[in-house]
């Protein structure tokens, strides 16, 4: 009888083998995300003061500010990132490195969240600064293209919370949502300033058959997550990492859902986890212990995102890195948690099953 070679193990997996994976992000912030050398550019252009004047030390600070535990600490650092975004010509470049640092980061598609009305203080108008973000997203898509790493990526506009301009950036984002837009969200401070408050906004965008997103379940509890769904419809969470909090280990390790995690899973509604963000903010204790890790076991929808590539000092490859060293996710889970995240992508259905057959399937069969 002739030997058979035995199957050979699968190879390790490096950070190498991680960065090379396609992968999908949902929650990355255009503000939170700019390369520290072109805030020393843009400060110097308009004279703006900065904590450091050097690349690396500015690097330092945002993160080291970040990194308190506190949400409303960290949301303080982007007074900086959010000066040189007041022209047309810094918003279309910061756009256009955007792009091109996450297709080198192993992106392929991505959905880019950002306040319109944050970037108005100079005289540009809500539409002005979409139209620029657009021509940045377009030069950044060219230049990825040509150097052989394709990327889609697409703006979701975000209202902030504690503002009123939510039905006017809905309208914004319903507007656009042809050219390059692709869903709307509100952010900041999620303690007193329910999503409740903009059920105008939510309204007008359910009627128009928009997709949109609601942060929720960061910085407050299971109240946030419920209205975001049961009252304002939300297609998927922006973080939602206190579901956790309706979920029970007893001490034979059963697991018991409560009704409102319950509803999330059988939903299949997604759930846009930043682990490095949820540690800086207080959300979670550290990456392993962070919740990711249970919810992927129990199946929720659970995908895995940068938040604030600045402020965190992070990219997809290092928070899939951090999911592997900490939690044990191995290759096959990186390749789900993708896949989760472009099934839940606000794209058409052909597109989302292009990418996941045609680029995310075959690129993680490349890696074995």
């Amino acid at each position: 009888m002739a030997e058979t070679t035995p199957p050979s193990a699968p190879a390790p997996l490096t950070r190498e083998l991680v960065r090379r994976a396609p992968k999908v992000l949902l929650h990355d912030h255009l503000d939170g995300g700019l390369r520290p050398s072109t805030i020393v550019d843009l400060s110097a252009e308009i004279g703006h003061e900065l904590p450091a004047g050097d690349p690396a030390g500015l690097a330092d600070w945002f993160a080291e500010s970040a990194d308190s535990g506190s949400l409303v600490r960290y949301l303080e650092t982007f007074s900086h990132t959010v000066a040189v975004m007041q022209r047309r010509d810094a918003i279309t470049r910061i756009a256009r490195e955007c792009v091109e640092d996450l297709s080198e980061d192993g992106v392929v598609y991505a959905e880019v969240r950002y306040a319109p009305e944050l970037m108005t203080e100079q005289g540009l108008t809500p539409d002005d600064v979409v139209a620029a973000v657009q021509a940045g997203f377009d030069e950044g898509m060219a230049l990825a293209a040509e150097a052989g790493r394709p990327i889609v990526a697409r703006q979701i506009l975000t209202a902030m919370r504690h503002q009123a301009m939510s039905r006017e950036i809905a309208e914004l984002a319903v507007a656009w949502r042809d050219r390059g837009v692709t869903g709307f969200d509100i952010a900041g401070a999620e303690a007193g300033y329910p999503p409740t408050r903009h059920l105008d906004a939510f309204e007008y965008l359910r009627r128009e058959n928009a997709h949109f997103t609601i942060h929720a379940g960061e910085a407050f509890g299971l109240p946030s997550i419920w209205e975001a769904l049961q009252w304002c419809g939300a297609d998927r969470l922006g973080h939602g990492v206190r579901i956790i909090d309706d979920v029970e280990v007893g001490p034979d390790g059963q697991v018991r859902l409560g009704r409102l995690a319950s509803y999330v899973r059988d939903k299949r509604i997604p759930l846009e986890m930043c682990p490095s963000s949820n540690v800086q903010t207080g959300a979670a204790p550290s990456i392993a212990e962070h919740p990711i890790g249970l919810l992927a076991d129990l199946r929720f929808r659970v995908t895995v995102n940068t938040d604030n590539r600045l402020m965190s000092r992070t990219s997809m490859t290092d928070e899939m890195w951090l999911l592997h060293t900490e939690l044990g996710f191995d290759l096959d889970r990186l390749e789900w948690l993708t896949t989760n995240a472009m099934k839940s992508a606000f794209t058409h259905y052909d597109k989302r099953y292009a990418l996941i057959t045609e680029v995310v399937k075959p690129g993680y069969a490349a890696l074995r």
